[in-house]
């Protein structure tokens, strides 16, 4: 609403925007009915709780797009690896290998369209990291599994296997805590370098492990495992560089 003032020449007249809170309390309205005032402000909480409705369903609207959707594809394919024990033969091991491979490359996909098309909302940051996290965490937890129990003579590769996939899924735990308490401060621990090259070794070795089977002549487990220990050293070692850099211990050394 606007009010009248005279200016300081006294000649020309200025109006102000003045609140809606400000306008009903005028003295003015003493003389109102009070069903006329209680209307125009339910009419005023009216509007803006339909504004922030309006806006509200809009932004849901926009956290399912396409390389989120992309990204809740690869979510999928975790129960699919729960079925591993059961899909020991070299086809089986195959198709669920190939699959793998999809899934993480739609990791690649979902985060260029995201960037590509701005496309980035605060439900892909959240699933992006997680649908990694649970892919290579149930893929190794599975292939602990499907290994040869203890009483075989390659009991000292499930030891191995396991042992490794606990330093990994152990690592990515503590660096996802280590985020949240950031997070609280107001700090961004960015993904650094060494951090995306563990990634990778990880999707290699779980691929590989994955076939099993020698692939064109190429022993896919014993290169699977190597490639493996190559994973775990470079993931114990990126987690060890975010706790120092945000501790500061390397400063203190």
């Amino acid at each position: 609403m606007s009010d009248p003032q005279l200016s300081s020449s006294g000649d020309i007249e200025t109006y102000r925007i003045r609140p809606i809170d400000e306008f009903l309390n005028d003295e003015c309205w003493d003389d109102q009915p009070m069903n006329l005032k209680d209307e125009m402000a339910e009419s005023s909480d009216t509007h803006s709780l339909a504004e922030a409705q309006a806006g509200h369903a809009a932004q849901k609207e926009r956290a399912l797009n396409v390389p989120n959707i992309i990204t809740l594809v690869r979510i999928g394919v975790v129960p699919v690896l729960l079925f591993l024990p059961l899909m020991q033969s070299q086809w089986a091991r195959q198709l669920i290998a190939w699959l793998f491979i999809v899934a993480a490359l739609t990791d690649l996909l979902d985060g260029w369209i995201a960037r590509s098309w701005k496309m980035v909302t605060r439900l892909g940051k959240l699933l992006d990291p997680l649908a990694d996290k649970l892919l290579i965490s149930t893929a190794l937890i599975m292939l602990v599994v499907s290994e040869p129990s203890t009483n075989s003579p390659g009991w000292w590769e499930r030891w191995a296997m396991a042992s490794m996939a606990v330093i990994i899924i152990g690592r990515e735990l503590a660096v996802t805590g280590l985020r949240g308490i950031a997070s609280a401060e107001g700090v961004i621990v960015a993904a650094s370098g060494l951090g995306k090259l563990k990634t990778v070794a990880q999707n290699i070795a779980v691929i590989a492990l994955l076939f099993h089977y020698p692939l064109l002549g190429v022993p896919t487990y014993e290169f699977g495992m190597v490639m493996l220990a190559v994973a775990a050293a470079l993931t114990l070692y990126s987690g060890w560089v975010y706790f120092a850099n945000y501790f500061g211990w390397r400063e203190s050394s």
